[in-house]
């Protein structure tokens, strides 16, 4: 039998999760097409970088600590060689870009959004270098995503994450700390 405070607790979280279906579901046809064409640009990162880390020595199971930081820094290279070339817009595409703004701006309504974005840009990551291929220094806090704006956001595969670097949200590689495309202005 469910306790009462347990099928509360499940009725708020079913609730939850139905306005977040309600909010997708009322995109319209076009924002449909940009959010599936910005996550096949992020999936087609993501198979890029499975590439180029099958080229690279493989670790074993029992990889010591430096032989893992070897192997990071490694594929961090080899992944800024391949996209020495690579603009910003790529997967935020102008069209992307203003979407997902709208999205944020939605999320970042009431005393709620108010708490997040202070916490945003109150942030010690002011001296995150927002470029493409850029390493996200280790010493730089990494500011967490509310879960209701993930939810929100184009899905993206799971070696990418999002992060706000202050008003900037930008695309990182989560095995190699680069930054592999961003936006700007994206906090409202």
């Amino acid at each position: 039998m469910i306790s009462k405070g347990k099928s509360l607790v499940f009725l708020a979280l079913w609730a939850s999760l139905g306005s977040v279906g309600l909010a997708q579901n009322a995109f319209t046809y076009e924002e449909q097409k940009l959010v599936k064409s910005f996550e096949k640009r992020a999936m087609d990162y993501a198979n890029t970088r499975v590439k180029i880390e099958r080229r690279l020595p493989k670790l074993s199971k029992s990889a010591s600590i430096e032989q893992i930081t070897v192997h990071q820094a490694a594929l961090q290279a080899a992944v800024q060689k391949e996209r020495a070339k690579e603009k910003v817009g790529k997967i935020f595409t102008p069209e992307a870009a203003t979407m997902i703004r709208k999205m944020i701006k939605n999320e970042f309504k009431g005393w709620e959004g108010s708490e997040i974005r202070s916490s945003v840009l109150e942030a010690e990551n002011k001296g995150v270098p927002v470029k493409i291929n850029a390493p996200y220094p280790e010493s730089a806090e990494l500011v967490e995503m509310s879960p209701t704006l993930l939810l929100s956001l184009p899905q993206l595969p799971k070696s990418l994450r999002y992060r706000f670097v202050g008003r900037n949200l930008v695309l990182m590689d989560r095995d190699n700390a680069l930054i592999i495309d961003y936006m700007t202005n994206a906090l409202p």
